[in-house]
């Protein structure tokens, strides 16, 4: 009976140290920048502030290496580039091997470790409760180190050198899964995630129907699709990992003549295309995902009442058959579900694979604004508030974690400012990620090293100044000027001062070279910080500097163990 009692006050304790975050809220996380933060950086501050999905736009090793072993539910992708070669079933096939099967093991890239207080309890009852004795944490640390490597010996360090590392850096019990612990020692000791829930997705294309690509999708998407879903099928892993396609919203729309959410069809040019599509995702138990952006319903189009992009009510809602639209999002999600409905899956799993607020590069993009759009958006994730047509639990993943400098900026400036962090990984504004409305700075990236503190600028001693156009346009067509742009935050700087910021963008995206601070003798160097106001003028991370690496000291402990005991 204490044994039971002691088991529940644990479960109940690991439950409560998870709930950090909205239940199932996930984030994008792009790596689309000049200088990008170490992976594994990044994987700790996704733990630090609780979040335990991300969503990728590709499936770089480096990233999912450091993604192993995390707990951190992923789901990767396949580029809109790599299509094409999707249609071959024997590369689609390789793709999965490489991308998937190979991170599916105990450690590995994690398939939603969402943990059940019930599961567990089942768990304990058939596997611990006729147990004569428990073995305690300190005890099975020694008893692991002393019988496990006699045991498995050298097979450690090749098969298990993942799981070791985050073994001794991170604590023992904290990382192993019961199935080692069975492996080792047939003892039974209660860790979380030993029963999670098993689904992860394969994002198949970023929104290849977008207008703009002007057909260039069309013909292998759905191809593609279907390849990746039976080779998961084919590795014995499609019950758990389902292949979808994340869309943009302009895939489906309301008639001008009748632009309300009921009345919502998927896009003519594409509508047969797309009823194959959902038919497959359907057939499959798969999601659809699609990217809904209210910023987007404000940006070029100033008659587009301001409020109803945000969640706090407006005076003059729109009507549909008795329901009241406060907010863009409900109604273009409900015009999604009346799109699914009119071929007839209304009931079809929804995903919403991006959405966001960002905070540059247009009039309506700041931080002020992202604040108030995420005040109104987690509350309702996790009220389970849902849609006027699909009231409840809504899977969601915030568009995104970082900001990223190397972004296409076709679509507009705002581009590269998604982040709810800043490049570095610093928080930009109070944000409350488990939807309670406490809005705090969230957890920054630790371990960031910098370039020194110094900068390029407009030299006061510049003499021929008519060059000074030619140069701001050199140096903004090889860095990231888009804050200079109409109603971003350095829009307010004088003529000098934005050559001084165009001119430091391209010193540090060339790593304070000195030769890339020249510009025909206009510019000079300076240990001065010469932001003006709320114009930043960066200081870019050393993206080169050798961090100190826990692992190579994890690994160098594992290989003497394993000598003094073999």
């Amino acid at each position: 009976m204490v044994r039971r009692v002691w088991f529940f006050s644990w479960v109940l304790f690991v439950w409560l140290l998870g709930c950090g975050c909205v239940e199932g809220l996930g984030v994008n996380w792009g790596t689309m920048a000049s200088h990008k933060l170490p992976p594994k950086v990044v994987v700790q501050m996704l733990k630090d502030n609780g979040i335990q999905k991300v969503k990728l736009f590709d499936a770089d090793s480096l990233t999912m290496g450091a993604l192993a072993g995390s707990g951190i539910e992923v789901m990767v992708a396949i580029p809109n580039d790599q299509l094409a070669v999707m249609t071959d079933y024997d590369r689609a096939k390789a793709w999965v091997r490489r991308n998937i099967t190979r991170y599916n093991f105990n450690g590995g890239v994690t398939i939603k470790g969402r943990w059940r207080m019930k599961e567990s309890l089942e768990f304990y009852n058939h596997h611990v409760a006729n147990s004569d004795y428990i073995i305690g944490f300190q005890f099975s640390f020694i008893f692991y180190i002393t019988i496990g490597f006699f045991w498995v010996g050298f097979l450690l360090l090749t098969e298990y050198i993942k799981g070791w590392y985050e073994l001794l850096y991170h604590g023992f019990c904290r990382r192993f899964k019961i199935d080692e612990w069975k492996k080792i020692s047939s003892i039974a000791v209660p860790i979380a995630d030993t029963h999670p829930d098993t689904r992860k997705y394969v994002g198949v294309g970023n929104e290849p129907f977008l207008s703009s690509y002007n057909g260039s999708f069309l013909n292998v998407t759905l191809p593609a699709l279907q390849n990746i879903q039976n080779a998961l099928n084919e590795a014995g892993v499609g019950d758990s990992i389902k292949a979808t396609v994340p869309l943009n919203a302009d895939v489906y729309n309301s008639p001008e003549s009748n632009p309300v959410p009921s009345a919502g069809r998927f896009r003519a040019d594409i509508n047969e295309l797309m009823t194959q599509i959902v038919q497959f995702l359907n057939k499959n138990n798969a999601p659809f995902t699609i990217n809904i952006y209210p910023f987007l319903s404000l940006y070029g189009n100033d008659n587009f009442p301001f409020d109803y992009a945000f969640f706090d009510g407006v005076s003059n809602p729109i009507v549909d058959n008795g329901i009241s639209y406060t907010n863009v999002f409900d109604a273009n999600f409900d015009t999604l579900v009346s799109s699914l409905k009119a071929v007839g899956l209304g009931d079809m799993t929804i995903l919403v694979g991006e959405v966001g607020w960002p905070t540059d590069g247009d009039k309506n993009a700041n931080s002020n604004n992202a604040y108030r759009f995420y005040n109104g958006l987690l509350p309702r994730l996790v009220a389970n508030k849902g849609t006027p047509l699909r009231p409840g639990y809504i899977e969601v993943y915030l568009f995104g974690l970082i900001d990223e400098d190397a972004k296409s900026i076709a679509p507009g400036n705002f581009e590269r400012h998604w982040g709810i962090f800043k490049y570095d990984g610093q928080p930009k504004y109070a944000i409350d990620l488990s939807g309670q409305g406490q809005n705090t700075l969230l957890v920054p990236a630790k371990g960031v090293t910098y370039l020194p503190q110094k900068w390029c600028m407009l030299s006061p001693n510049a003499a021929d100044l008519s060059k000074i156009g030619d140069n701001i346009n050199y140096a903004c067509t090889f860095s990231d000027c888009t804050s200079l742009g109409y109603g971003s935050s350095c829009n307010g700087l004088d003529s000098d001062g934005n050559a001084s910021y165009a001119f430091n963008m391209f010193f540090q995206m060339k790593n304070q070279d000195e030769l890339s601070c020249v510009f025909e003798g206009l510019a000079t160097i300076t240990t001065q910080n010469i932001s003006q106001g709320n114009c930043n003028f960066m200081v870019q991370i050393d993206s080169s500097s050798s961090l100190w690496r826990p692992s190579l000291v994890a690994l160098s402990f594992v290989m003497v163990l394993t000598f003094l005991f073999l």
